[in-house]
């Protein structure tokens, strides 16, 4: 009988009991000493002779239970032993965290996967309101796996903690680092409108301001809503247009994303596209009905903006958006571009796959065989709820039959030939392809056109990704090219009049060098050119650090103050959750550590053991920069999660 009670306790979540009387109290602690020492007969002949239930109960301080520490070590072995001796999976501690969640939160992948076997409860929530998979949220292929155990465990993908805060929303905070995760989550049937209820951002506003186009357009497919605001009307194309993600831009577009909303200050998404200086962006929002004479509450229309900012081609193109709004406005004036046909060609652009499968015609199809038939064709875009009306849709079909033929050329009509200017079409947003330079003829059939000194320069060993770009945390290095052939007499270069031969003139090839490597080192020029180029101050290597972690652990004091300028988080952390003060801290840099703690950093910040700052300067043992941090306001009572304090670490 006692058997059957216990086993169905295991399905449910059972708030742990705290020992209370001084015997309860003895004994747990004796019993929690001989978990960490790993004695194992002992902890049998205690759970045997010793007070009921003793393996569940907690101590008082903490609320910790003997499977809170063994799942803590990442002792399988341990925790087996313990659901052998009738230990709950479920027990909670003060905070109302479980033994599955701290393993989570440790990225203990196959203890998580243990108790998921052994019937942990993974709907449970602790004091906060937060599941386990609030706990799994980090970027590494172990919470990965801790996520993806607790989902097979039926985990809540809806979870909201108590002060507001969606599971997925947060995860789509961090969609940079975690973007698989969001996708996991998403999959498994959480809320696509997920929002945070302090701020109103939604999870689709928090990929976007990520950058994560596939996880972008992963939401708006599962039912998004595009035009959803925060506390401050800021939509998602918001923020896409205020951290220049075009892309993102144009899939939002395809959705129906309204373009001109105005948030509480008066900006529209073109506002904040000409602050930043993203002129294709500026281009994009323009052509899609952002009005481009709208004042904020600053009074200044968005050429304004970029012209206080310096940024001269975005307010270029503005100026040029400004005048075809202008023209268009009179009356009578017939404007090529109207705004539900860019819609349609935006919308087609997005879903030409599906478009082509329900007409039946593959990609790549050339003569008869892209073009359909008027009633096929119209049947697929009713099929896929296409953004036009009738009346609209008539003229589509009369632009692209023009012939009365009742066919229609299905790649005219996903290049928008017919139904807007080559401007405004997908296309003219594409890089444009270079042309070889024939130099043997120059302006105006002139001979002496002389071709550019350019040598080839070998790449560093590396291999590049698929889609062309660089290696991963590999940036261009900076360098001065010249000419080699000039002192090469067994390749001299051909005589511009001698040889009438074109010349093609290749780009030399980039090299790459790591950023890490470029931190250390100095190369401040490289580093330039990498942050120019788009990568961000703050990108991650494989080890979750940042330059400036990497410049405060070396001690290179330039680099660090000149990413600080550019405005690289003081407070970012790690895969153990160390900032860059503690790596300065750790390497005894007190220039640093000064740098650090007048722009921002958090002194006390804790690292995933507890440990602060202080603690890493005092175990590396650096006088100065202990003197610094407490004179600073470093608490010199904390204590990590093994108990130890800073007094502690100070006399060892």
């Amino acid at each position: 009988m006692n058997g059957q009670t216990m086993t169905s306790a295991r399905d449910v979540s059972v708030r742990s009991v705290v020992a209370e009387a001084r015997l309860e109290v003895l004994q747990v602690y004796r019993l929690l000493h001989c978990v960490r020492e790993g004695d194992t007969a002992q902890i049998e002949k205690l759970v045997r002779l010793g007070v009921p239930d003793l393996i569940n109960l907690t101590e008082p301080s903490q609320g910790n239970s003997a499977m809170h520490l063994a799942c803590v070590a990442n002792d399988i072995d341990m925790v087996r032993f313990l659901l052998s001796q009738r230990a709950h999976p479920n027990v909670q501690d003060k905070g109302g965290r479980t033994p599955a969640m701290l393993a989570a939160l440790l990225g203990h992948d196959d203890i998580v996967d243990l108790l998921a076997k052994n019937h942990a409860n993974m709907s449970v929530v602790d004091n906060e309101g937060k599941g386990v998979l609030f706990y799994c949220v980090s970027p590494t292929k172990r919470h990965m796996r801790c996520l993806e155990v607790a989902l097979d465990a039926k985990a809540d993908v809806n979870n909201v903690s108590t002060a507001g805060k969606h599971v997925f929303q947060l995860a789509c905070e961090r969609a940079s680092d975690c973007e698989s995760m969001c996708a996991s989550i998403l999959e498994r049937g959480t809320n696509p409108n997920a929002t945070d209820q302090s701020s109103g951002r939604s999870a689709l506003m928090e990929a976007t301001r990520a950058g994560a186009l596939e996880l972008v357009r992963a939401i708006l497919q599962r039912g998004g809503n595009p035009n959803a605001m925060d506390k401050k009307r800021m939509t998602a194309v918001h923020h896409a247009a205020e951290r220049g993600f075009f892309e993102v831009i144009v899939v939002l577009s395809a959705y129906l994303a309204d373009l001109g909303v105005t948030t509480m200050d008066g900006n529209t998404p073109l506002h904040l596209a000409a602050a930043g200086g993203f002129t294709e962006c500026c281009r994009f929002l323009a052509q899609r009905g952002c009005k481009t004479k709208l004042k904020n509450m600053d009074g200044l229309i968005p050429s304004q903006v970029a012209k206080n900012k310096n940024h001269n081609p975005a307010m270029k193109e503005l100026k040029k958006a400004e005048r075809l709004e202008g023209k268009f406005s009179k009356p009578g004036a017939i404007n090529p571009n109207e705004l539900w046909a860019l819609r349609l060609h935006d919308w087609s652009c997005e879903h030409e796959t599906a478009l082509r499968t329900t007409m039946g015609v593959p990609e790549g199809a050339v003569g008869p065989l892209e073009k359909v038939s008027r009633e096929r064709f119209v049947t697929a875009l009713q099929e896929h709820q296409a953004p036009v009306d009738e009346e609209n849709l008539q003229k589509v079909i009369i632009e692209h039959d023009k012939k009365h033929e009742g066919l229609i050329r299905v790649t005219d009509f996903f290049k928008g030939c017919a139904t807007s200017r080559k401007r405004s079409r997908s296309p003219s947003y594409e890089p444009k392809k270079k042309k070889p330079v024939n130099v043997g003829k120059g302006k105006k059939g002139s001979r002496f056109a002389l071709p550019m000194p350019i040598c080839t320069v070998p790449t560093e060993l590396m291999c590049r990704r698929e889609d062309g770009g660089p290696p991963h945390f590999m940036v261009e290095s900076y360098q001065q090219f010249t000419d080699t052939k000039r002192f090469d007499r067994d390749q001299r270069p051909g005589h511009p009049i001698e040889d009438d031969s074109v010349w093609y003139v290749d780009e030399p090839e980039k090299v790459y060098v790591n950023i890490s490597y470029c931190v250390k080192t100095g190369d401040l020029e490289s580093l330039s050119l990498a942050f120019i180029q788009g990568v961000p101050v703050d990108v991650k290597d494989c080890y979750y650090k940042t330059p400036l972690m990497t410049a405060c652990g070396s001690g290179n004091y330039d680099v660090a103050e000149f990413l600080v300028g550019l405005g690289a988080d003081v407070n970012a952390c790690d895969q153990f959750s160390w900032t860059p003060l503690h790596h300065a801290s750790h390497g005894g840099q007190l220039d640093i550590l000064d740098l650090l703690v007048c722009s921002g950093s958090v002194v006390d910040a804790v690292a995933m053991n507890g440990a602060t700052p202080l603690m890493r300067a005092i175990e590396s043992c650096r006088p100065c920069c202990v003197d610094y941090l407490i004179k600073a306001g470093a608490s010199v009572e904390a204590e990590n999660k093994n108990g130890t304090s800073d007094y502690h670490l100070f006399v060892y």
